[in-house]
């Protein structure tokens, strides 16, 4: 019925297959290193050409470990070192620390892939978007699924009209961050660095951002509820956060999301007809349930895994990058999520609904 499934891994958004984009990765913490540099090792269109750290000796241990050619501090980047070896940047710094090196990126005229949420704050993600519009340089925001083969078939159910129309959507981002990194001063739990909280800003954005792209529907108002309970999370308001929002045209989504319980990642979407949930959803593989009528399918694709995702991501931003082409996860994009961060905080906070523009 649908013949996308004999190309499911198909790039339907792929415009050339010449050229190289040489990539400056900046912020050297676990993902770059253990899951950025792989994936784009196994990029058709990306190198990586260049390490920057805290410390010229860091980038350059692991430029040498790594087989990449150049590692430089931050000041150093900051300065212009090596600007000749590399065409764009990839951002991997915790949120607060994105600005500055957006802007100096912007005056090297060097396009940017940042990393999700986009800042801190959505007046220094619009400080963001200022510098590279400026500059004239593509933004870009890291949103792996925006490219997950998965949910493009997803997004081509909807668009044929496989769950009628939209009613309603759940998501859910869970993970145990204390036992993933056991360290209660880590920048995650410091609103000074993670910005208006630590659930919402890391997890819950992907079932918002995700429902966006697949229905491209935004919020246009908010309620939520947010509470902290463990020592670790003193001081972020959001150990566990539940939100309702109403996305344009009148669909209803609800979202749940935790720093600190059971791994669990949902995204299910209802419609008139028929329900498309992808379980799980956002790490590891995710796998799509199809509900409609008599027909009950599972779909799952046990090559794709966040280093895959990772690839696809790379692969695109470098594809838009040579050929002047539109991203869809662009700044503008990315500052709406911030803008919708900042509604469901303020919603917690006086316990009203927040509208959005």
């Amino acid at each position: 019925m649908y013949d996308w499934f004999d190309s499911y891994e198909e790039r339907d958004w792929q415009t050339t297959t010449e050229g190289t984009v040489r990539l400056a990765l900046l912020g050297l913490g676990w993902w770059t290193i253990d899951e950025a540099l792989p994936a784009i090792g196994n990029t058709d269109r990306c190198e990586a050409t260049t390490l920057v750290s805290s410390s010229a000796e860091k980038a350059e241990r692991l430029a040498d470990e790594n087989g990449v050619d150049n590692g430089i501090s931050y000041d150093e980047f900051h300065d212009g070192a090596a600007a000749d070896a590399y065409d764009a940047v990839y951002l991997g710094t915790p949120n607060a620390y994105h600005l500055e090196y957006v802007e100096t990126a912007a005056d090297l005229g060097k396009a940017v892939l940042c990393e999700k949420p986009m800042e801190s704050t959505v007046e220094r993600a619009e400080a963001m978007v200022d510098a590279c519009e400026r500059a004239d340089v593509p933004l870009m925001i890291a949103y792996r699924m925006h490219t997950d083969p998965t949910v493009r078939r997803a997004r081509d159910l909807l668009d044929e009209g496989f769950i009628g129309e939209p009613v309603s959507v759940y998501g859910n981002n869970s993970q145990p961050l204390l036992e993933m990194i056991p360290d209660h001063d880590q920048w995650r739990l410091d609103p000074d660095v993670s910005g208006y909280g630590t659930s919402v800003t890391d997890l819950g954005i992907y079932s918002v951002n995700t429902a966006r792209f697949l229905l491209d529907r935004d919020p246009v108002a908010v309620q939520s509820r947010m509470s902290s309970h463990h020592e670790a999370f003193a001081d972020v308001p959001d150990e566990r956060s539940g939100s309702l929002l109403a996305l344009e045209g009148d669909v209803k989504m609800v979202t749940t999301t935790s720093q600190n319980a059971h791994r669990d990642t949902q995204l299910k979407l209802t419609g008139t007809e028929g329900q498309i949930d992808l379980r799980p959803a956002f790490h590891g593989t995710c796998t799509m349930h199809l509900s409609r009528g008599d027909l009950s399918a599972t779909i799952e694709n046990a090559a794709v895994d966040s280093q895959r995702e990772m690839r696809e991501e790379f692969d695109y931003f470098a594809d838009r990058v040579l050929t002047g082409g539109d991203i869809v996860p662009d700044g503008r994009h990315g500052l709406q999520d911030m803008r919708i961060i900042q509604a469901l905080h303020e919603a917690a906070d006086t316990g009203d609904v927040v509208t959005l523009e």
